[in-house]
């Protein structure tokens, strides 16, 4: 069975070593919760003043980064967003973010 589907973006290729990337092939294992090393950090940078809580470092799939921004946002009554290995709540929830990532098993997490 021919694989022309899952390189119908690639028109040719002169490198002799080039393979072509299939869909779903780099999604990363998710670190376990007590490895994980979570920074919090408060950030108004490019944002018009508003400040913004931002934890970086997480080490995993798309879908369990997902969760936990969910989970966050509700937990803080707050919106925000969560891509990139970056979760984004809008407001000053840095020692309020600590305490629930400590419940919840995440025991690297610190502020910066």
């Amino acid at each position: 069975m021919s694989d022309w589907k899952d390189r119908l973006n690639v028109v040719y290729s002169t490198n002799p070593d080039f393979k072509y990337e299939k869909e779903g092939e780099a999604e990363q294992n998710t670190l376990p919760k007590e490895k994980q090393a979570l920074r919090i950090s408060l950030d108004k940078r490019n944002r018009k003043g508003k400040a913004v809580t931002l934890i970086t470092g997480f080490t995993g799939a798309g879908g369990d980064l997902d969760t936990l921004g969910k989970f966050l946002k509700v937990k803080c009554g707050a919106g925000g967003s969560a891509k990139d290995g970056e979760i984004i709540i809008q407001g000053d929830f840095r020692n309020k973010i600590l305490e629930l990532l400590q419940k919840e098993g995440y025991v690297k997490a610190h502020i910066i």
